[in-house]
């Protein structure tokens, strides 16, 4: 086994026969790999991320409509539950004068069920558009990726077929025969 690692090892320092060899320099490679692939996912994931990105907008525009909408419907019935708030209040000073305490506790009842309702339909509101936001930022992750990974294979399938297969084995194989030439 140690054999074997020493001719892996040993192949760095062996003079290229053509363009193929092993490059050990990790620096020198990394860089160029990444650039590789990011300028793959630049190049095909531009415009399908804008659609994607433009459709899941779209969707949150109309999500804070619906919510406005809402709003705007729960801010009527509270302009209405003002009405009737100052029509009780009307009442409860005339009732008050005769000692009616009944009013006062529907009108305390009144502003807590409206105040109650106004933050729930905020609550909804917001929780809608965070939901809607991590969902499209989720399916825009999704998308790029597999994007990504398609492009990057189908470069990878272009570029190996089998004459660069028999090259390599044959490339491999002559350095190998030298090499055991020499050992023995």
């Amino acid at each position: 086994m140690k054999n074997v690692t020493d001719s892996f090892l040993s192949l760095s320092y062996w003079p290229s026969a053509g363009s193929f060899g092993f490059n050990t320099d990790i620096f020198a490679t990394n860089p160029i790999n990444l650039s590789v692939v990011l300028g793959v996912l630049i190049f095909f994931g531009k415009g399908v991320l804008n659609d994607l990105l433009d459709n899941r907008k779209q969707r949150i525009l109309k999500t804070i409509r619906n919510s406005e909408e809402l709003r705007g419907g729960a801010l009527e019935q509270l302009e209405k539950a003002r009405s009737r708030l100052r029509k009780v209040e009307t009442e409860a000073d005339q009732f008050r004068v005769n000692g009616y305490s009944d009013i006062e506790r529907e009108k305390l009842n009144l502003i807590n069920s409206t105040s109650k309702t106004l933050e729930q339909l905020e609550n909804y509101k917001n929780e809608t558009i965070h939901f809607e936001q991590q969902r499209a930022i989720n399916q825009v992750r999704q998308r790029v990726f597999q994007q990504a990974l398609q492009g990057a294979l189908g470069t990878l399938n272009g570029y190996l077929n089998n004459e660069l297969h028999l090259r390599t084995i044959s490339t491999n194989i002559g350095r190998f025969g030298t090499m055991k030439e020499l050992t023995d």
